[in-house]
């Protein structure tokens, strides 16, 4: 925190909001404009730290918006994808602090680039039925991805899509998925060293502007046309993408 310029420290409260409007109106999408934005800032280990209970309060609220009994419904159905998301992202925290930085920043830059440029041109895979290896292979790709950014909605919302899961339900289940997986993550990144003394406060006082951000986003949700909200905030993740590449392919 001593480290952070007063237009610095304002710049990221502002990322902060902005996830939050981002999150209430289309129910993801959190982690990554917070690393995109905070990681143009800041180095990308605070970066990641910044995120961590931000994205644990926001999806708790999300969860539960219909209930305790349908947000359980919803752990008992996609179980697979819980446990083994939980299991890759344990693993994959570990690894944060050996990656070098460069290395991160481009993972997370293609990721987030990859999953917007697939949807902003129309392509979304359609699956019939629920498989569970095909679940299986899809959480491990999310927990990995998830461990070492804070990032595992691309891969979620894509399977969400290609099962043609409806709107109100995947919001649900997307709430339920992510927040548990943000309480796995920031378990593992006190164990990784990446949320810790010196880096949780950042962390506590992104929680103000994000929760206040998601509370804007709701009402915008509620109010105006998601579809093309949702389609504004593709355009906008697809440019902070591509702007992380460029950082990694720089070292």
């Amino acid at each position: 925190m001593s480290g952070l310029t007063p237009t610095v420290f304002l710049l990221a409260l502002g990322v902060g909001f902005v996830a939050g409007v981002v999150k209430g109106m289309v129910g993801f999408a959190m982690p990554m404009v917070m690393i995109s934005g905070l990681s143009s800032l800041i180095s990308p280990e605070l970066a990641l730290a910044g995120l961590l209970l931000s994205t644990v309060a926001a999806n708790a609220q999300q969860a539960l918006r219909q209930g305790l009994d349908e947000a359980w419904a919803s752990v008992k159905s996609f179980k697979v994808f819980l446990i083994v998301g939980g299991v890759m992202l344990l693993l994959a925290a570990q690894m944060v602090s050996v990656i070098p930085a460069h290395v991160l920043l481009l993972v997370i830059g293609l990721a987030v680039s990859l999953f917007t440029a697939l949807q902003l041109i129309g392509f979304s895979p359609e699956l019939r039925e629920r498989s569970p290896k095909v679940e299986g292979v899809v959480a491990a790709v999310a927990g990995m991805i998830g461990g070492v950014s804070g990032i595992w909605g691309p891969p979620t919302v894509m399977y969400l899509s290609a099962l043609d899961v409806e709107k109100r339900d995947s919001l649900r289940i997307q709430g339920v998925i992510y927040g548990l997986g943000a309480v796995l993550l920031v378990v593992s990144h006190i164990g990784s060293g990446v949320l810790n003394a010196r880096t949780w406060p950042f962390s506590a006082i992104m929680l103000v502007p994000a929760l206040i951000g998601m509370q804007l986003g709701f009402r915008f949700h509620d109010r105006i046309d998601q579809k093309s909200f949702k389609r504004l905030t593709q355009i906008v993740l697809f440019v902070a993408g591509l702007n992380l590449i460029r950082r990694g392919l720089m070292g």
